[in-house]
């Protein structure tokens, strides 16, 4: 069954009836903004509205994570986990076909509004699971922005990063790529008194997620291991900063940051937190002795399939 709201086709074959998951009645302010909001004026209701969850899901800033990659009209793309589509207008705006998958029907409504003169836009509502074995294999680009940390919620497997990295790879065309941005386990603003993104404790990642199975991330080393167990061909890191959700600049191995130049660090909108440390003097002295790539906040990695 196909639902259309303007250009956008939401298929809901596999959607289970009702929204497993949500942020409650928030989520309905963010279907209006959607739903009465020109794009281009998305930042002055961010601004306006002073809430966490609306500049989350509206802020230009978001997209700053793939404005960089060479999106053609050739290429077919699959976001999985898109959202409220922070991301998905950078990818239609310069890429051929565009397939979405998301559990929710909310959310996915939000994405469809905001893009809905977008005619190279398809939304999956369903379970990744479920969705999955209906996807071709002839991607050129599959992303997986904030979400690979979910895995063991919707994977069923003894390895499910492992399991997880292996089913998308076999989505891919040969040579296609895999972007994936995450949060670094051991990043600098953990250990200087910020809480872990997802559960909200502090130095949960750093003590190695022992009171909670909701989500994980990963050091640089051990993302390495997961991508590699999966059998990708290779891969490269890159480095946003401040971090992944409001980049405003990424750095990668040939080009590093220089002493001196990571002083927008307090940048926490969602959660409380302690200032343990002056994390530029920190920065700076990771920097010199080249151990950034380790604490960088995120990572944005580029796989790259068999």
């Amino acid at each position: 069954m196909v639902e259309k709201i303007g250009s956008v086709e939401l298929v809901l074959d596999d959607y289970p009836g009702a929204d497993l998951y949500s942020d409650g009645n928030v989520e309905d302010l963010l279907v209006e903004i959607a739903r009465r909001t020109d794009p281009a004026n998305f930042d002055k209701v961010v601004a306006q509205e002073e809430s966490w969850p609306v500049m989350y899901h509206f802020s230009s800033a978001r997209q700053n994570i793939l404005r960089h990659f060479p999106f053609t009209r050739e290429m077919k793309v699959l976001e999985v986990g898109s959202g409220c589509g922070a991301i998905t207008g950078a990818i239609t705006a310069n890429a051929g076909q565009v397939d979405c998958v998301e559990l929710s029907r909310k959310r996915s409504l939000v994405n469809a509004y905001r893009n809905k003169d977008a005619d190279n836009l398809r939304i999956f509502l369903g379970n990744y699971e479920d969705v999955e074995k209906h996807l071709p294999n002839d991607y050129d680009v599959i992303t997986l922005i904030g979400v690979f940390e979910y895995a063991s919620s919707y994977i069923k497997s003894p390895e499910p990063y492992v399991g997880f990295l292996q089913q998308i790879l076999r989505h891919l065309k040969p040579g296609g790529k895999v972007l994936m941005a995450i949060e670094n386990r051991l990043g600098l603003k953990y250990f200087a008194g910020c809480t872990e993104d997802h559960t909200g404790n502090y130095f949960e990642g750093i003590e190695g997620y022992n009171h909670t199975r909701r989500a994980r991330t990963f050091s640089k080393p051990g993302l390495e291991k997961v991508i590699a167990a999966a059998g990708a061909k290779e891969w490269k890191f890159f480095y946003p900063y401040p971090d992944y959700k409001f980049p405003t600049v990424i750095f990668s191995d040939e080009n590093l940051p220089k002493p001196g130049s990571l002083s927008d660090n307090i940048r926490n909108f969602d959660r409380r937190r302690l200032v343990l440390f002056d994390e530029k003097e920190a920065f700076d002295s990771l920097i010199q002795d080249g151990l950034f790539p380790l604490f960088s906040n995120s990572f944005l990695v580029e796989i790259t399939g068999k």
